[in-house]
């Protein structure tokens, strides 16, 4: 019968593929003992110990280390039990593979150092908890003391990057940005005097106020496509027309008090760091809707206030 034949350690290995040496390694370490010997201390193997050194081989290309090898073979574990195990450690291996390869993408795209590249990965590679932690520092940092409008508060606190799993190397890049950016002290700065502004001024926003934004955008781009420059005799009529706006919106008389007012809310309110911060959290967690830049709009009408007031 099959069962009774013994096979020496040169029939082992043309029967599995592996080599003597592996063999004889394996069964030195006690993971595949010989079944018997010859007389002449020759070791044989059964179809027993073939089909172990089998499994063996599988649980070794899996990854799986030699212990927990043993251990399975003395029944101290199942195969399902290292299988779960091994597939979530594969799932973790992924997921760096995947980021690497985003922030070595992201690498050749920006042409980046040596130095920038370390700290590309760095930033990538932390857990979504110490990336929610920067933005909170940061947040913290610029609201202390201030008592800024709560449900503005609120916009910010829950507006928290999250990096996928396989990230883009443009979410990367995103990342890197948005974690440069919250960290610079001009940056911080410069939310900090809104927010206090803010706090100064509170004001509960209509929709007259909101459809500003709009109204803005869209009176200054006509003007930037007739090749109108804010210094124009020509951006008169179009300041004149949004101050107009505005001053109507927040239930105000348009006169040179309330443009001297509306000019200091627009330098403080307007910030082009401050729209990229939303820009970049829009990338790196892939929202469907993009966030607009509109500040070269309300740069412009900024200055054109300034000239015509």
């Amino acid at each position: 019968m099959d069962g009774d034949i013994l096979y020496t350690i040169g029939d082992l290995a043309r029967r599995t593929g592996l080599t003597v040496r592996t063999i004889r390694f394996y069964s030195d370490a006690g993971v595949v003992p010989p079944t018997d010997r010859t007389d002449a201390g020759y070791r044989l193997y059964d179809l027993t110990a073939m089909a172990r050194l089998e499994l063996v081989r599988t649980l070794r290309e899996l990854g799986v280390d030699l212990t927990t090898v043993q251990r399975v073979l003395e029944r101290e574990l199942t195969v399902a039990e290292v299988a779960a195990a091994h597939a979530e450690a594969l799932d973790r291996q992924i997921q760096t593979l995947r980021l690497r390869r985003a922030v070595m993408r992201a690498v050749a795209k920006r042409g980046s150092s040596p130095e920038e590249m370390e700290l590309m990965h760095k930033l990538a590679k932390l857990s979504d908890e110490e990336r929610k932690r920067i933005i909170t520092d940061f947040l913290d940092e610029v609201y202390e003391g201030v008592d800024a409008d709560p449900e503005f508060a609120a916009k910010l606190r829950s507006g928290m990057p999250e990096l996928p799993d396989d990230p883009s190397p443009e979410q990367v890049d995103a990342w890197v940005e948005l974690a440069e950016l919250v960290q610079d002290a001009g940056f911080k700065a410069r939310i900090r005097q809104m927010l206090e502004y803010q706090a100064a001024h509170p004001a509960k926003p209509s929709q007259a106020v909101i459809d500003l934004v709009e109204v803005t955008s869209t009176r200054v781009k006509a003007a930037q496509d007739e090749g109108i420059a804010p210094q124009d005799p020509e951006a008169r009529p179009v300041v004149d027309a949004l101050a107009a706006a505005y001053a109507s919106a927040y239930g105000e008389t348009d006169d040179a008090d309330f443009r001297t007012v509306l000019l200091e809310r627009m330098e403080i309110g307007n910030d082009r760091r401050a729209e990229r911060y939303w820009q970049l959290l829009a990338t790196i967690n892939g929202w469907n809707t993009q966030v607009p830049t509109l500040t070269p709009y309300f740069e412009w009408f900024i200055a054109a206030l300034r000239a015509h007031a």
